[in-house]
């Protein structure tokens, strides 16, 4: 029902912040919002939480406008939450993103076409064994390179299958035993105006070093 009460529009994003409005369309209120979560996916999420909010506040908890928009401001400050479109390096840009089902995917190939569309991509992914891996690979651009990497942990779908997955939609790449070999596999073979991406599972990006 979120979509019914909220939408999001003038949605400006750069390597720190996403800038959006949000509309109340009940009310026929619109209200700016500033978060440090700048996926292009936040612009759908953010009306999840107001939608939340406003039914916690229906309930007798309070919530003042001000701390609300310094709280979406700051949500990696106040809870350590990593891994949203988290750009580690520049030259070449290095992003973390724990997107792993096919609407997660989509919007992030959806913001990096956007925003590098004259850079190499470099993709560094790796999937846990219960996803519907085939569909997500299907999304993958055929002209990038990839570094297919497993997390260690039981739930990890094995390198080696997911190459043959891969190599199964016409995706080509190596495979590596850590996130991090990949990554500096890719730092070495990437020319600075690219983009090296590391996605797929929560599991992966929580291992970068």
């Amino acid at each position: 029902f979120v979509q019914e009460k909220y939408c999001s529009n003038n949605i400006k994003y750069d390597a720190n912040s996403l800038l959006l409005d949000v509309t109340n369309k009940v009310e026929s209120i619109t209200e700016q919002f500033e978060l440090d979560l700048n996926g292009l996916y936040q612009a759908k999420n953010i009306c999840t939480v107001l939608a939340a909010e406003g039914m916690l506040m229906q309930l007798g908890y309070r919530c003042t406008i001000e701390n609300e928009k310094y709280a979406l401001a700051n949500v990696k400050k106040l809870t350590g939450m990593q891994g949203r479109w988290d750009v580690l390096q520049n030259n070449p840009t290095i992003i973390a993103d724990v997107g792993h089902n096919k609407d997660g995917i989509a919007l992030i190939l959806k913001q990096l076409k956007e925003n590098y569309s004259n850079s190499d991509l470099h993709f560094i992914i790796g999937f846990v064994n219960d996803k519907d891996v085939e569909t997500v690979l299907q999304l993958f651009p055929k002209n990038a390179t990839y570094y297919f990497t497993n997390a260690h942990i039981p739930r990890a779908m094995p390198k080696e299958v997911l190459l043959n997955k891969a190599l199964a939609v016409g995706l080509q790449g190596n495979t590596f035993d850590d996130v991090n070999d990949a990554i500096l596999a890719a730092k070495n073979t990437a020319n600075e105006i690219d983009v090296i991406l590391i996605c797929g599972s929560f599991f992966i990006v929580s291992e970068i070093e």
